[in-house]
């Protein structure tokens, strides 16, 4: 497998990204910027990391939507590429249009940090059926991680068996009081594209691949995808 991390201006996540792809996951990878055309040959997953793009001016993601290499991640999502956004990555793909809704900020106006459980709600490339039910603790780090949709889109959603993963408490229990920033159903983590090859979610599953970082849950998602 080959992939590729997409560093945009303000992007602070990207080394964590390519460590845990390139080191810990043995894939060979490369990174591309903003300002690039093309995606290199072979491209297998397209990776957009957390971080600040553009400062996040105007509305997170708004500015990234216009870069020069969106043209080549959108071709690569179209033709069943896999495409992976995490926190400022997940709302960049919902600017694009590829995952559908919108990050806003959390419901406690704060920027929310810290250890959090998310279960596995349905299956695909990032969460393989052996895991669908499995509760993962991972770290999230953002201020606008609410993830919000019109009743159709979250119907749809909900019966494609698109929301990939859900915060929860350790048990695995689904309610409010185990949602840090008020996302509707409780959503962390969607899927889109025509096979189920785009997946955003809020927390970080980079930051928690490996023992010496404290847990390694966030592993399996990378696992998932090599399997």
């Amino acid at each position: 497998m080959r992939a590729c991390v997409v560093v945009f201006p303000g992007s602070n996540a990207d080394s964590e990204m390519i460590h845990t792809l390139r080191d810990v996951c043995g894939i060979r990878t490369t990174v591309v910027r903003h300002a690039d055309l093309e995606l290199p040959t072979g491209t297998d997953l397209v990776a957009i990391p957390g971080g600040f793009a553009y400062g996040d001016y105007l509305r997170v993601g708004a500015i990234a939507k216009v870069g020069p290499i969106v043209p080549a991640i959108r071709a690569h999502a179209a033709r069943g590429g896999w495409v992976l956004g995490v926190c400022n990555g997940f709302q960049i793909l919902t600017e694009l249009g590829l995952l559908p809704g919108a990050l806003t900020r959390n419901r406690r106006q704060r920027f929310e940090c810290g250890d959090w459980f998310v279960k596995v709600t349905a299956d695909g490339p990032f969460t393989r059926r052996p895991a669908v039910g499995a509760v993962w603790r991972l770290p999230i780090a953002h201020g606008e991680g609410r993830y919000q949709a019109d009743a159709r889109t979250l119907e749809r959603l909900e019966g494609e068996g698109r929301v990939g993963l859900r915060y929860c408490t350790a048990t695995g229990q689904i309610d409010e009081v185990a949602n840090p920033n008020g996302s509707l159903h409780a959503i962390a983590g969607i899927y889109g594209g025509p096979r189920k090859n785009v997946f955003g979610l809020m927390p970080h599953p980079e930051r928690m691949s490996e023992a010496l970082l404290g847990g390694a849950d966030g592993k399996h998602l990378f696992d998932s995808l090599l399997s």
